[in-house]
């Protein structure tokens, strides 16, 4: 055996991770809202019939891009388990930690964008606030269930670009004025209703230790340790911009890691205790 190759071929596949796995076109899997106006359709969710929206949980702050908690699959995640043991303390410097580590909630709907119709139902993410407007429209008497194929209602999404450096784009969302039909051809109606992409299969799903070294690697900026290759699923999806309030922040020295209570263990020694 040539154990100079063999290093040689794991190298190579470590250092080229995903690179090798099939490319996914994801503007046929995403729609995101262009600066302006655009006019949309919720459709009804071909994976669940009551409720159009799913909600997902993902860690923004750990890494470059945002990551999925396991905990969407039913699995231990390693940041939410280290948040617990934040929590468990009385520390004031903790429990903001904890609550810049725990995952944010992101929100998926299945859309049809009008003028846009033959690239099918896409997936429209967005952030609470969104989510909170359309559960109020669905909500209003006058409105109702605006995903009815027959009597449903189109939206006017629009989105105003950041106003500055550090700033988000803002997000509107406002109901047409007039009840439609999905569509008049039944048969684009039935291919819209069955032929959807899945929001949580859709995303990437690392393993737990690959979510663990992100986490240390937050908590020790200044240490160089070696990140393992990720252990992906079959979709690989891209970085979700997310809609969050300024004052989440993406600073990583916003915290002491020594606790402010003399005799308490630091934030790092509780990460040990946790996972070593």
């Amino acid at each position: 055996m040539d154990l100079n190759a063999i290093k040689n071929k794991l190298a190579a596949l470590n250092s080229t991770g995903n690179q090798d796995r099939e490319k996914i076109d994801f503007d046929k899997i995403y729609w995101r809202p262009a600066n302006g106006k655009s006019t949309i359709r919720i459709v009804p969710s071909a994976f669940n019939a009551a409720d159009p929206f799913t909600e997902l949980k993902l860690h923004y702050n750990i890494g470059k891009f945002p990551m999925m908690s396991l905990s969407n699959y039913g699995k231990q995640d390693p940041v939410e388990e280290f948040v617990k043991e934040l929590r468990k303390t009385s520390d004031k410097d903790n429990w903001s930690l904890s609550g810049k580590l725990s995952p944010k909630s992101r929100f998926f709907a299945p859309v049809i964008v009008r003028g846009e119709e033959e690239k099918g139902v896409r997936l429209w993410s967005f952030g609470v606030n969104i989510y909170k407007a359309l559960l109020a429209l669905a909500e209003d008497e006058d409105i109702g269930d605006f995903t009815d194929v027959m009597s449903g209602w189109d939206m006017v999404v629009e989105t105003t670009p950041a106003a500055g450096p550090g700033q988000f784009p803002s997000t509107t969302v406002r109901i047409k004025p007039k009840q439609t039909v999905l569509s008049d051809d039944d048969s684009k109606v039935s291919s819209w209703l069955k032929d959807q992409p899945n929001a949580l299969e859709s995303q990437t799903q690392y393993d737990y230790e690959f979510i663990k070294k992100a986490l240390q690697n937050y908590l020790n900026p200044g240490e160089e340790t070696t990140t393992p290759p990720a252990t992906p699923t079959e979709s690989i999806a891209p970085a979700v911009e997310p809609e969050l309030p300024a004052s989440l922040g993406s600073n990583k020295t916003d915290f002491t890691l020594e606790t402010a209570t003399a005799g308490n263990k630091s934030t790092v020694n509780k990460f040990d205790d946790l996972f070593n």
